[in-house]
């Protein structure tokens, strides 16, 4: 993968760097600390600079977030509702009280979670999902979007361009980071659902046992 993404940044410079982090957030298991930190280091080889790198990197970015936005609108609290109270959704203890306890939440503390997201790996591609099914002001989750996207983006190219033929370290401590993230969401996400099975399934049998 690495020797993949070094070519095409070598072979395509700027346009490289727009395709590869666009393809990065629909596709989070592509690396973006290796885009970003090689993009970095080629300032210091080649005619391309931190800035030129910086923007390519969050334009496309932000084109990534945008279709990911999308999905979120088709797959809307509507559809999500239809599907909670199907067989398939009674089967799995789902209600449509979910749907919109989770869209007052997302409403009310979504602004935050956009644009904190774009820190952590992963987290910060899939957060566009439920922003768009929240029908989250365009307008507000491009903002941010683009503010923490472009922060983060800045950070990586910069540290890259001064690591110079050590970018890889960065990539490294940069990939250590992401994994921790995700073993921490990944935990979260397993003690909701622990809590979940507990609330509407355990509940259930006890009810039936008495």
């Amino acid at each position: 993968m690495q020797k993949i993404i070094i070519e095409i940044l070598n072979q395509f410079g700027y346009i490289g760097v727009f395709l590869l982090i666009m393809i990065e957030n629909i596709f989070p298991p592509i690396p973006s600390e290796i885009i970003l930190t090689f993009g970095g280091f080629m300032t210091t080889y080649t005619k391309m600079n931190v800035w030129g790198v910086t923007l390519a990197a969050t334009a496309g970015s932000v084109m990534g977030a945008i279709i990911l936005y999308v999905i979120g609108r088709v797959l809307n609290t509507e559809r999500l509702e239809r599907l909670f109270d199907s067989k398939l959704g009674k089967f799995l203890q789902l209600k449509k009280e979910d749907v919109k306890r989770a869209e007052k939440w997302f409403l009310k503390r979504g602004n935050k979670a956009v644009f904190f997201c774009r820190f952590v790996p992963i987290v910060r591609s899939l957060i566009s999902i439920p922003a768009g099914g929240a029908r989250m002001k365009f307008s507000s989750f491009l903002t941010l979007t683009v503010i923490g996207t472009f922060i983060w983006n800045v950070v990586l190219v910069f540290l890259g361009r001064i690591a110079g033929n050590a970018w890889e370290t960065i990539a490294h401590y940069v990939d250590i980071y992401s994994m921790i993230a995700a073993a921490f969401f990944a935990l979260v996400a397993t003690l909701i659902v622990a809590i979940f099975v507990k609330k509407r399934f355990l509940k259930r049998d006890k009810l039936y046992i008495s």
